[in-house]
């Protein structure tokens, strides 16, 4: 049975200076995915794919793309694991340098006129290396807010992690912007596309003096505490082992709840470059700024939804957005369409603002739905692994639709059938905001979809 002992919340002064600790870290690290994400759909195709059709580039390009969410499980697992055993804080400073040090080598990669087909192979291996730090990234930012925080706004507070995803893109978005802007096509191209990569090294030093100040969760200590004298002189079982016993259900309903979530995002940001510029005659300036404009309302509105979501419910807050995603696609693309900037802004916004009623309580909502001594690998199985089907091909499938069929239609059913998929996962979730995150049951019986009662104090 779980300790009746309930960890105190950390002085209010403490956990604003603990949110922006993970806020800072989880942006650069967004900024750093991001940015391949954009350099993809306008540059590398270029640079490491040439000789190829650009539709056909855009391809290649994005299938490097893809590779990083190929390498997110993996980093789900190896931070997972070790975040469990030894503590949120020392993972989440090892997947900040590893991130940062990746992307600082990729603006100093020779591309393919240099080196030939090495160049796209050193792209590949070093956006591994992104994949697998970001796998690890985003359980530990997240749960280190979370443990430090009471049930009463966890919602709100944890949702702040999660602006680091738009503050990242909009970082990037806007370095790639005023470059493309005060550049030319031949400069950007040469040389240009390099300064972002190279900007990570700084805001790594940044990121790391920040996340280095910060204490360890007092949920985890608590419960590492707990169980050193409850299995003194037996082992202790693995993280994954205990997650994939107990708690199956719940990495099943993460996995399901991320996949409209995960589609729509990387369509809304990523592909709408591709489609926008070759579609749409829409220029590279103006669709970035599109995403641009959209990402600062999204970064505006996830604390929002986090604190509705503590007031209403998580899961109410994600229906609404899963299903508001899917009835915006078709008039999503109908707006880009027009090849106005004016309905290319409407539509980025209000789809990411669709977006952020799942990604704000996304959260607490699996953060709640583990136990402490297997919630950093729980949280991060269910989240990661789900991007590898959801995530990583959606750019890559969005832009195969569209050569196939020349048309949107198949693109906004493919993003309608994720939100179907998710609406069932949450649907058959159980509420879990009023969970006291240091009385959960760690041998079991927290799942979020068995939980004997929605709005239980203990599980």
């Amino acid at each position: 049975m779980a300790s009746g002992t309930t960890t105190a919340p950390p002085p209010p002064a403490s956990l604003p200076r603990i949110v922006a600790a993970s806020l800072i870290g989880t942006t650069i690290e967004w900024y750093d995915f991001f940015l391949y994400g954009s350099a993809a759909a306008l540059v590398f195709n270029k640079l490491f794919f040439p000789g190829s059709d650009p539709l056909v580039g855009t391809l290649l390009s994005f299938l490097t793309y893809a590779v990083g969410f190929a390498a997110r499980p993996l980093g789900a697992l190896v931070f997972g694991h070790y975040g469990d055993r030894l503590g949120r804080k020392k993972l989440l400073v090892l997947s900040l340098v590893l991130m940062g040090g990746a992307t600082f080598a990729i603006g100093l990669l020779p591309t393919h006129a240099t080196v030939g087909t090495a160049a796209p192979v050193l792209l590949t291996v070093l956006r591994l290396v992104q994949g697998f730090a970001l796998g690890g990234e985003w359980g530990g930012a997240v749960l280190l807010v979370s443990e430090h925080g009471d049930a009463r706004r966890r919602g709100f507070w944890a949702s702040w992690p999660q602006t680091g995803a738009p503050a990242g893109q909009l970082l990037a978005t806007g370095v790639l912007s005023l470059l493309t802007a005060v550049l030319s096509d031949d400069s950007f191209g040469s040389w240009g596309w390099r300064i972002p990569f190279l900007l990570s090294g700084v805001l790594v030093v940044v990121g790391l003096w920040i996340r280095l100040s910060v204490d360890e969760s007092p949920v985890f200590k608590e419960a590492l505490a707990r169980a050193g004298a409850r299995r003194a002189g037996t082992e202790e079982k693995l993280p994954i082992v205990s997650v994939l016993r107990h708690h199956w259900r719940d990495v099943l309903v993460a996995m399901g709840a991320r996949m409209a979530e995960n589609i729509s995002y990387y369509v809304i940001t990523a592909f709408i470059l591709v489609y926008a510029t070759t579609s749409a005659g829409v220029s590279k300036q103006t669709a970035l700024n599109a995403v641009l404009i959209g990402s600062a309302v999204h970064f505006a509105v996830i604390p929002a939804w986090g604190a509705l979501s503590d007031r209403v419910g998580r899961r109410p807050v994600y229906l609404l957005g899963a299903a508001g995603v899917g009835l915006w696609m078709f008039p999503f693309f109908a707006l880009v369409d027009k090849g106005s900037f004016g309905y290319l802004v409407l539509a980025v916004t209000v789809g990411l603002v669709l977006h952020g009623a799942m990604y704000a309580p996304q959260a607490a909502f699996f953060a709640e739905m583990f136990a402490t001594r297997m919630r950093y690998s729980g949280a991060s199985i269910g989240a990661q692994f789900a991007s590898v089907a959801a995530g990583a091909p959606a750019p890559l499938i969005a832009t195969a639709l569209l050569s196939d069929y020349d048309s949107s239609t198949p693109i906004a059913l493919y993003v309608i059938a994720a939100a179907v998929l998710t609406l069932v996962a949450v649907g058959l979730a159980r509420e879990t905001r009023h969970r006291d995150l240091g009385r959960v049951d760690e041998e079991g019986g927290g799942s979020a979809a068995a939980a004997p009662a929605a709005g239980a104090r203990t599980v």
